[in-house]
């Protein structure tokens, strides 16, 4: 039978929100704001009345009382068209439920999986929620520039040997960093053994979109990946797709599990968000990328150039480091100057306006996307330059302490869901060395967690943490974020 051939020119959820509008529907049903109408008017003046004007109730309202039109199925068909994926699935809660869907579906709720150290504290939730038995997959922890390098194919092989009966690997690729695992060579180590392979590529939507960009995980082998389309597509905040492709999961179970998670009051408009970004990458994301690449290209060199400032490329790649790297991702090491990525990142949001993505102790990034352009890389480069001429006055950071790679495995002794759910102690810090810790400890941006429940307390994470708060860096999940107390395991 001849496959029919799907018009990526149709935008079926934006379609069907002008015509809700062109035919003048009105509905007695949520939202109780009826596209604007009884919206406070100072409300709307801050917001404008287009924000209310297509929040619509999905079924019932975009769509009938049975979703006769599918319109949410027809612009998942044509995301899975546009990017060669078996299936595709829309999410309106990011890619942090998306991913807790996945590992509950490959999982069944049940047993081990192989996920890497440097996972998002969105998959700690997924396992606190499960009560799954995670068996970490050690990152490649590079002790000069202090960032967690993903995982090589042979650390891969090395934990399923030690653990073949984990239902599935869960790797994050690219990093927050851009840099990128060999997701081919570890899609062939989880299928040999007839496991799948869960890729979290959250910072990955644009990458089906140009060869010039790192693999994509489906065309890498992987048999599940999950994308934000906010972060590097052009999609509202919490849009995500995960896609699904080959045998080894059940398209049926990994929907189900969704349902579980997801709120029943879906966002039409991060619906929306999605399918336009969809149709505009397919007509014309190809030359967008071209676009940006250049820019991102051309950006680097001239901060580079610039006193103090170092933006690294090579030595995020290689044997020892990253398989690849996304260039949109323009890290930018301001230790030459003799400031922190903490102090950089306040001074630019303060001083000129301008706020950073990923920050951390030496660095701060500048994710470009297909919205950028020379006005906006003008305006970056010159609040850098100011940057470099501000920096002398700035008092000196203070030191942070930072453990060895190692550190940074410390011995799971309870399952996740056991520590955080069972009874827990308040301690001081000092007072908290070879305690089980009850709660996840993420600096954030990122969002990778350095300590989670289950885990036993060591030094060194202690110290790097303590002296990280105060230098800057933010701690939101402890209870207390100062880190003068943590919750352990109650003895």
């Amino acid at each position: 039978m001849e496959e029919k051939t799907l018009d990526q020119s149709s935008a079926p959820i934006l379609e069907a929100i002008e015509e809700y509008h062109r035919l003048d529907r009105y509905g007695f049903t949520p939202p109780g704001h009826r596209q604007g109408r009884g919206v406070d008017q100072r409300t709307l003046d801050a917001l404008g009345l287009d924000t209310f004007r297509s929040d619509l109730l999905a079924t019932a309202g975009l769509d009938d009382r049975l979703s006769r039109g599918a319109i949410l199925s027809r612009a998942e068909d044509l995301m899975a068209d546009a990017v060669g994926a078996d299936k595709a699935f829309f999410s309106t809660c990011g890619s942090s439920l998306s991913v807790k869907s996945a590992i509950l579906a490959v999982t069944r709720g049940r047993g081990e999986i192989l996920i890497s150290r440097d996972a998002h504290k969105s998959v700690t939730a997924g396992l606190l929620f499960s009560g799954l038995q995670p068996r970490w997959i050690p990152v490649r922890y590079d002790n000069e520039l202090h960032i967690a390098h993903p995982p090589s194919p042979e650390s891969v092989e090395m934990m399923w040997q030690r653990h073949p009966d984990a239902a599935a690997a869960l790797v994050v690729s690219p990093t927050p960093y851009g840099t990128c695992a060999d997701l081919e060579a570890i899609a062939e180590i989880c299928h040999s053994r007839g496991k799948p392979l869960i890729v979290d590529e959250a910072w990955g939507a644009h990458l089906p979109f140009h060869d010039a960009l790192p693999t994509w995980a489906m065309d890498a082998g992987a048999d599940i990946c999950v994308v934000s389309i906010h972060k590097m597509g052009l999609g509202f905040e919490q849009g995500s797709v995960y896609q699904l492709q080959g045998p080894l999961v059940d398209p049926v179970r990994l929907q189900h599990c969704a349902d579980l998670l997801a709120s029943t009051s879906s966002s039409v408009v991060l619906y929306a968000g999605i399918d336009g970004w969809r149709r505009q990458m397919v007509a014309e994301g190809h030359a967008l990328l071209d676009s940006a690449l250049s820019l991102a290209d051309r950006l680097r060199g001239d901060i580079g150039a610039l006193p103090g400032l170092h933006v690294p490329r090579e030595e995020l790649l290689g044997v020892e480091a990253s398989h690849d790297l996304d260039p949109l991702h323009v890290l930018i090491d301001v230790s030459g100057l003799g400031i922190s990525g903490y102090q950089a990142s306040d001074w630019l949001r303060a001083e000129q306006r301008i706020d950073m993505g990923l920050v951390d102790h030496r660095r701060v990034e500048a994710t470009l996307s297909t919205a950028d352009d020379d006005e906006t890389a003008r305006r970056l480069l010159e609040a850098l330059e100011k940057l470099t001429r501000a920096a002398k006055d700035f008092p000196t950071p203070p030191p942070i302490s930072f453990p060895e790679g190692s550190d940074f495995e410390p011995d799971m002794a309870l399952q996740p869901r056991d520590a955080f759910f069972g009874p827990v102690d308040s301690v001081p810090i000092a007072e908290a060395v070879g305690r089980i810790a009850a709660e996840q400890v993420t600096p954030y941006p990122p969002g990778i967690p350095a300590l989670l429940p289950g885990e036993r307390i060591n030094a060194a994470i202690l110290e790097y943490l303590r002296t990280g708060v105060k230098a800057g860096m933010n701690l939101p999940d402890p209870a207390d974020p100062t880190f003068q107390t943590i919750r352990v395991v109650a003895e």
